[in-house]
């Protein structure tokens, strides 16, 4: 049985998961599973996964369901069910891990507390530069200073965020600030997920359902939200906002008023 179990969301863009495996390589804990989370894309990524067990440190699975549009979270619960670790760590298929991504959120583990990391936005260019070779070289952790100077010519974001501190005092100051959970960077005892019935299916867009809705009602389940920003690095690779539609808020607010951790639309119908 892995220590870990890694969900990765993905849809349809395999360069960019080719990208993310690279980081995998890289990471200096080892012992996870990789459960690919696909809402549906063509068979380029079910091929390419084919052709990467053959050769890979890492065990995985591949679910897939058809694709009848943004259907995230209920391919996301499904992963949960083919996960065999106690521990999940959730991140998207666009988000290359730092090196000590995956040990960093393994040895935080606790029972009744989520751990959210951080990561930097990349620009379009800089995106651009990486290949799994690259990456599997450390150029994105290597170039956090190219990064900065990026930030003002070529807009990625957030580039502080992309700094991994060791220091324990470091850790602590920039981690007093509570955040809110990142849909694309957590991680949590499978039990807690398990708890409020996973995912909410009914958010069919992106944003709120994959993160704002699991915040709250896991905290009404009395689970606590714990930054790992400098801590849990991954780095976001480039591509345009899908829209944020007014009927994923609508909904939230239906939830927020009700108070009930437990959806009955999650993995288990009720």
């Amino acid at each position: 049985m892995p220590k870990t179990s890694l969900i990765i969301a993905v849809y349809n863009n395999k360069k960019y998961l080719e990208l993310v495996f690279a980081g995998l390589e890289r990471q200096t804990f080892k012992d996870f599973e990789v459960i690919i989370a696909d809402d549906g894309s063509n068979s380029s990524i079910a091929e390419f996964l084919s052709e990467y067990k053959k050769n890979s440190s890492f065990a995985i699975k591949h679910v897939w369901h058809e694709d009848k549009g943004f259907r995230k979270n209920k391919i996301l619960n499904e992963a949960i069910r083919h996960s065999e670790s106690d521990y999940l760590v959730i991140i998207d298929g666009d988000c290359v891990p730092h090196k000590e991504f995956m040990k960093e959120h393994f040895i935080s583990k606790k029972a009744n507390t989520c751990f959210t990391g951080r990561r930097i936005n990349l620009s379009e260019k800089f995106t651009a530069l990486l290949t799994p070779a690259n990456v599997r070289e450390g150029i994105i952790e290597n170039n956090i200073p190219l990064l900065f100077i990026d930030a003002i010519f070529g807009k990625s974001n957030y580039v502080e965020k992309g700094i991994y501190f060791k220091s324990q005092f470091l850790r602590k100051l920039f981690n007093k600030k509570k955040r809110g959970l990142l849909g694309c960077n957590f991680s949590l005892m499978k039990k807690d997920l398990l708890d409020i019935n996973g995912f909410d299916e009914r958010y069919e867009a992106p944003s709120i359902g994959e993160d704002s809705d699991i915040q709250f009602r896991l905290e009404l389940k009395g689970v606590a939200i714990e930054s790992l920003n400098h801590i849990a690095v991954q780095y976001h690779l480039y591509h345009k906002l899908q829209d944020r539609p007014q009927i994923n808020l609508d909904l939230f607010e239906k939830i927020k008023k009700e108070r009930i951790p437990f959806t009955p639309y999650g993995i288990e119908k009720k």
